[in-house]
C-alpha cells in the first residue's frame, strides 16, 4: 500500500493555511494518535474492541486525509482480528 506524504500535509494546509509550524504540530498529533489507535488494535481481546479500535483509526485517518490508511482501517473494522491485516496497518502507520 503506497503512501503519499503530501496528502496529509495538503489536507492540513487546506485547514490551517500556510503555517508550517502548526502543520508540523498537527502532523505529530496525528501520528501519535494513529500509534495509540494501533496499540488499541494490538491489545484488543474481543471482536467489539477490535472493531472499535479499527473504527477509531479509520475516523482519525479520514479527518487527516489519509485515504489509504482510512480504507485499510475500514476493512479491518469489517473483518475479524487478523494478523496479516494488523501487519498492514503497522506498516501504514509506520510510513506516516
Amino acid at each position: 500500500m503506497a503512501y503519499d506524504p503530501g496528502a496529509i500535509d495538503a489536507a492540513l494546509a487546506a485547514a490551517v493555511g500556510d503555517e508550517p509550524g502548526l502543520i508540523a504540530e498537527l502532523r505529530l498529533a496525528f501520528v501519535e494518535s494513529a500509534e495509540r489507535a494501533l496499540a488499541s488494535l494490538e491489545t484488543a481481546t474481543t471482536r467489539d474492541d477490535w472493531r472499535e479500535a479499527a473504527s477509531r483509526l479509520k475516523g482519525l485517518a479520514a479527518s487527516f486525509g489519509a485515504v489509504r490508511l482510512m480504507a485499510l482501517a475500514g476493512q479491518a473494522a469489517d473483518s475479524p482480528r487478523d494478523p496479516a491485516t494488523l501487519a498492514k496497518l503497522r506498516r501504514s502507520v509506520a510510513r506516516l
